[in-house]
């Protein structure tokens, strides 16, 4: 059984993975859901790139039940990391599209929540704390 990584405080930064903005619209009460909750309300800081918003934002746009304009107040200029964070050493992110997030959490000392399986697969091989949205709010409250 693997063992869980300790998890920082409930005010560590997360960098918030595509796929948790799409589970948080379709299922706001959900584990997804609360974390997007937690950084609306100002509870949790989200560092944010330009590499990642604009993911998110493509991605988001592209599925017409969810509104762009419903979270585009989460990219606060305050919580901008300028700048692309170094992708090297990232060889356990088997998807080039998910390096960003990952080097984006190392570099803003984040929690990367994601709910992409190849991720969660590999994330005993990486530097930075990976945890499920649902863990997330399990192990920090939030």
């Amino acid at each position: 059984m693997p063992v869980e990584p300790e998890i920082p405080p409930a005010s560590t930064p997360v960098v918030i993975d595509t796929n948790v903005f799409v589970g948080a619209a379709f299922k706001p009460e959900s584990g997804a859901g609360l974390v997007v909750q937690a950084v609306r309300e100002g509870r949790v800081r989200m560092p944010w790139s330009d590499a990642t918003r604009g993911e998110i934002e493509a991605v988001v746009t592209k599925i017409p039940p969810i509104s762009w304009s419903a979270i585009r107040d989460l990219f606060r200029a305050e919580d901008r990391v300028q700048g692309s964070p170094d992708e090297s050493e990232l060889d356990w992110v088997g998807d080039p599209n998910d390096r960003k997030f990952a080097a984006l959490a190392r570099a803003a000392g984040a929690i990367l929540v994601s709910n992409d399986d190849h991720l969660l697969a590999r994330r005993e091989e990486a530097s930075i704390t990976v945890l499920t949205s649902g863990e997330y709010v399990r192990r920090t409250g939030s």
